[in-house]
């Protein structure tokens, strides 16, 4: 029997609108902002083969200027595939194909992604992922460690096991250390507790004064701490190890596995930041293989069906990351509107002790809504 072939590639460019959500007076995006809409996007993409098997997925890039070079290649050959186009530094273009071609393969065979991955668990424990802080004197909005420290009780309530936060875009750092120390005391001991900075802290003094307050505090990580250059120096981030007893979290500003890795075995990271949308399912799945032989954790970034099928299959992650919740507005990577009844991210999508449902149809495992889709859609290119 021949080899399946791609045969066309259709492109459509979404979006949608985020409300209350936008740039503040220190952060040019991601804050409660009441009154303010925030434009969002992705790349619904379609890959068609001459089966009749069509693969989809939103995703974050435009893959039409490579679009063209895969024509006529084999979907199931998704390791050439990956192989041939992450040596072109092309962004992420490999990851977002790679995506596509795992959601082809399951439905070619009729089984989910998770278990052609060799996945374990049905369920995924989750944390929540906060917004950034809201401005300062704002009504609502995570505006003050208080409001955080509710926030977090409400979480721990809805079943999260986990509450990171994303602290406030303000220059005084005590705010950030009032914060820290507000939410451990409400919930301390409870559910285990993160900060992402995000590498808001612009000098060394900032990051080690943050990260003794997470010490004192008994956070589970800090991630991400601080900004040097690119943010991922490998020197300051160990000289920093040295001082601190909560693990450090990196990964998320460094490109491609073996950078990644590098950060670990450089000892400058403890746990490493694995994205789909960065480098595939089958990237992913590399860096957790290979973090395993040196006895670190990977931890998946932000929400998807991709993420919950490669973290189902993956041993040494601890946690799925529901990300920018918030108790006042929602903003999500992907809107829930695109799904038909079945999946769901969000605030209140955990069950009552935290967990997350890895979807077990064929391929990704849901279904789109395609009449929401093609309403959202702003442009379309078909290449074939």
């Amino acid at each position: 029997m021949k080899s399946p072939k791609i045969k066309k590639i259709e492109i459509k460019r979404i979006q949608w609108q985020i409300k209350d959500c936008g740039p503040g007076t220190y952060s040019s995006w991601m804050t409660y902002n009441p009154g303010v809409n925030l434009s969002m996007g992705k790349h619904m993409t379609s890959i068609y083969t001459d089966r009749g098997v069509v693969g989809s997925y939103p995703i974050s890039h435009d893959i039409s200027r490579i679009a063209h070079d895969l024509l006529g290649r084999n979907p199931l050959a998704r390791e050439e595939i990956w192989q041939d186009f992450n040596k072109f530094h092309l962004g992420g273009l490999h990851a977002s194909v790679d995506i596509i071609l795992w959601d082809i393969l399951g439905k070619m065979t009729d089984l989910s992604v998770s278990e052609l991955l060799g996945g374990y668990r049905k369920k995924l424990p989750a944390y929540a992922s906060t917004m950034n802080g809201g401005e300062e004197g704002l009504k609502g909005g995570l505006s003050t460690p208080e409001s955080y420290a509710d926030f977090a009780e409400q979480c721990l309530e809805i079943g999260y096991q986990g509450f990171k936060i994303h602290p406030f875009p303000r220059p005084d750092i005590q705010d950030h250390i009032n914060l820290i120390h507000a939410v451990a005391d409400r919930v301390g001991g409870k559910m285990d507790l993160m900060l992402d900075a995000f590498n808001y802290y612009s000098t060394f003094a900032d990051a080690l004064k943050v990260g003794r307050a997470c010490d004192e505090a008994g956070f589970y990580w800090i991630e991400d701490p601080y900004f040097v250059g690119d943010g991922t120096t490998e020197n300051g981030h160990q000289r920093l190890k040295e001082f601190l007893d909560t693990p450090l979290l990196q990964g998320e500003k460094v490109t491609g596995i073996s950078g990644k890795m590098n950060m670990l075995l450089s000892g400058s990271t403890d746990f490493i930041r694995g994205n789909v949308n960065g480098d595939g399912i089958t990237g992913t799945k590399k860096l957790a293989s290979a973090a395993e032989t040196v006895g670190a954790d990977i931890e998946i970034h932000g929400v998807g069906p991709a993420q919950r099928h490669v973290m189902s299959a993956i041993g040494n992650s601890n946690y799925y990351e529901m990300v920018w919740v918030h108790p006042d507005t929602e903003c999500l990577q992907l809107t829930s509107d695109i799904f038909l009844e079945g999946y769901e991210d969000g605030l209140e999508a955990v069950d009552a002790d935290g967990n997350v449902d890895v979807p077990d149809g064929p391929g990704m495992g849901v279904e789109w809504n395609w009449d929401a889709i093609n309403k959202m859609t702003v442009g379309t290119k078909i290449i074939d």
